[in-house]
């Protein structure tokens, strides 16, 4: 049971909304971005059946990252914790700028790029249901466009994981801030 709080007190951790749409959509992605890094060079069914569920786990981050958008303006985050410098939190919003960014373009540009595709195949959602293509079919200069933007965008979202990752752990560990107890799920003591 959480304690109430007193008035004008401040959180120090994202609320349980926020954390959930973040694990959730960061373990999509990790799991979406090695599929695609892994299953590369593959070839026939196997293949196909890699780049139905790479589709399908794109749009499905596309829908809940546009969803934790929307819980993002209407519920305001935590402050820094204490010693984390100006430009650090420059950083920090500018980093989450471009993820929630790319969380949305990327998917959109995959979209777009099978949308664009001559001999469609059935955009399906984990074989659940069809899901309907954007209105571009046939058109080649932009599925290459799409297909450039989404491959550039694959690895900007790489080096941006990373980049987050190692950041967050400096700030816990080096630092010692607890930044990552601000958006552990279950219970954790609060950040000093």
């Amino acid at each position: 049971m959480t304690r109430p709080r007193e008035p004008g007190a401040t959180r120090s951790r994202y609320s349980g909304g926020a954390i959930a749409f973040h694990w959730a959509i960061a373990l999509l992605i990790i799991a979406n971005i090695a599929l695609a890094l892994v299953t590369d060079d593959w070839h026939g069914p196997a293949r196909s059946i890699a780049i139905q569920i790479h589709k399908a786990t794109g749009l499905t981050i596309l829908v809940l990252s546009v969803a934790r958008l929307a819980w993002r303006l209407a519920h305001r985050p935590p402050p820094f914790p204490a010693g984390i410098r100006r430009w650090e939190a420059v950083a920090a919003r500018a980093a989450h700028c471009s993820f929630y960014a790319l969380m949305i373009v990327l998917p959109m540009s995959g979209w777009l790029m099978v949308s664009a595709s001559a001999n469609r195949k059935p955009l399906s959602w984990y074989w659940l249901f069809d899901l309907p293509y954007l209105p571009v079919q046939g058109d080649k200069a932009i599925g290459g466009f799409a297909h450039e933007t989404h491959e550039i965008l694959g690895y900007t979202l790489i080096a941006l994981v990373v980049l987050h990752v190692a950041a967050a752990l400096k700030h816990h560990y080096g630092d010692r801030t607890r930044l990552i107890a601000r958006m552990w799920p279950g219970q954790v003591a609060a950040s000093r």
